[in-house]
């Protein structure tokens, strides 16, 4: 499997020319604060706060976000920062609608790669090139955030991987070790059901979650240069290999749990982090989650075991934050940018959050988060329909999403998925118009 190179996906990854996808839901944005009497950028005593509204989809960073925030606000107390998450399946369309009616907020958070950019496209960001501390970051990085027009909107927070989580304790007591191979999944996965253990939690009523999942298993079957055909157009998603990864996903239907067509992410978390179940398909981003629900949980992860003997992990840049246009405090939203662009936001974000930072040789203190950073450097894959295949209307990404949920309802077959994800894609990517 070709390991995962930021620098040769950088140029596909500025074709984005969609609005924020995937996501289903609504509500209302919280408005920013009336302007205060700051002058733009004013640091001096005697001047009245400022507050900066800012708008996240990760709700379980709120109290890491909190002690973050506090270390910022200490060294600029005239600069409040209030921290609202939203549920991430209702966060682009609350963003969305907000920053149509002009009353979105003064720093937002940004999807990954063309999900995120399209806001650049449509005007509603400011410009990042000439931010302090921008540079701390490889270019290849900034490629996550970086428009068509070639100039960056984001700040980059991270960069996650997407691996298996396992129960040592149950894995222990059952004889069982990593699998090495698909047939060892499928042989550790048949063991632990008939021993009365649900071997994945897994459900499919979220879309993303879908291709997440889809993202860590697809790479067992894609041979070595497969993804560089795919970019060339030697290859599509109706081909033998693709097809198998989408077969691979029904391959595993009998290890979910009862009705998980219906379960979400939060009911998938706790089946795993109570020990109702072994294994548990996710990210990086999901490991301080599961701690906090069981800190004494045995905990370890395996990275997927490909078809040639190998081993990936699955890796992208994982969003950004950004800084509204229209923004009537925006000196102070750039400064919060800034203080983000530090060595010191990235020591706390990685340590505080448990997440990778996107700022290259920050130390991290969790050791499994350190073996999945290890693992990102020596084993990646691209999750590929965030990194390749996240345009189109509706999105490839969500066409894959909408058809993987087709099939798990028995709707459609693998055959079907492939063909319908082949047409989304070969509406818009230029290899697959030749």
């Amino acid at each position: 499997m070709k390991q995962f190179r930021f620098h040769a996906v950088a140029s596909v990854l500025l074709a984005a020319a969609m609005a924020l996808t995937g996501c289903s839901g609504g509500g209302d944005a919280a408005k920013p604060s009336e302007p205060g009497s700051t002058p733009s950028g004013s640091q001096g005593g005697g001047t009245k706060q400022v507050t900066l509204s800012m708008h996240s989809w990760r709700v379980e960073d709120t109290e890491g976000y909190a002690k973050i925030i506090k270390a910022f606000e200490a060294e600029n107390p005239n600069i409040k920062i209030d921290f609202k998450p939203f549920k991430a399946t209702e966060y682009n369309t609350i963003l969305n609608t907000a920053l149509q009616s002009d009353s979105g907020p003064d720093i937002l958070q940004l999807r990954p790669y063309a999900a995120g950019t399209a806001l650049a496209g449509a005007g509603y960001l400011e410009p990042l090139d000439s931010l302090p501390g921008i540079t701390n970051f490889p270019k290849d990085v900034l490629a996550g955030a970086t428009g068509k027009d070639g100039k960056v909107y984001g700040v980059p927070l991270s960069l996650s991987t997407t691996q298996f989580y396992y129960n040592k304790k149950i894995f222990e007591q059952n004889g069982l070790k990593e699998p090495k191979s698909w047939d060892e999944l499928i042989a550790t996965a048949k063991t632990l059901k008939e021993k009365g253990i649900v071997p994945i939690s897994f459900g499919a009523k979220e879309g993303w979650l879908l291709s997440l999942s889809h993202g860590v298993i697809a790479p067992a079957s894609l041979k070595d240069g497969y993804i560089d055909k795919l970019m060339k157009g030697e290859s599509d998603l109706k081909s033998p290999e693709f097809l198998k990864s989408v077969q691979r996903m029904q391959e595993l239907i009998p290890y979910f749990p009862e009705n998980y067509v219906g379960l979400e992410l939060n009911d998938m978390r706790t089946l795993f982090a109570t020990e109702k179940t072994a294994m548990f398909i996710n990210g990086s981003f999901e490991l301080e989650g599961i701690k906090k629900l069981n800190p004494d949980l045995q905990l370890d992860i395996f990275p997927m075991p490909t078809d040639d003997g190998k081993s990936v992990i699955t890796t992208w840049v994982d969003g950004s934050y950004a800084v509204n246009a229209k923004s009537k405090h925006k000196q102070e939203a750039l400064k919060f940018m800034e203080f983000m662009t530090t060595k010191k936001f990235a020591e706390m974000f990685a340590n505080e959050l448990k997440m990778i930072s996107a700022m290259p040789g920050v130390p991290l203190q969790d050791p499994l988060l350190n073996k999945m950073a290890e693992l990102s450097q020596s084993s990646s894959t691209p999750y590929l329909m965030i990194v390749h295949f996240s345009e189109g209307n509706p999105t490839t990404k969500k066409t894959l999403e909408n058809s993987l949920q087709g099939m798990y309802l028995n709707k459609l077959t693998p055959e079907q998925v492939a063909d319908e994800v082949q047409k989304s894609a070969a509406t818009w990517f230029a290899p697959f118009k030749k």
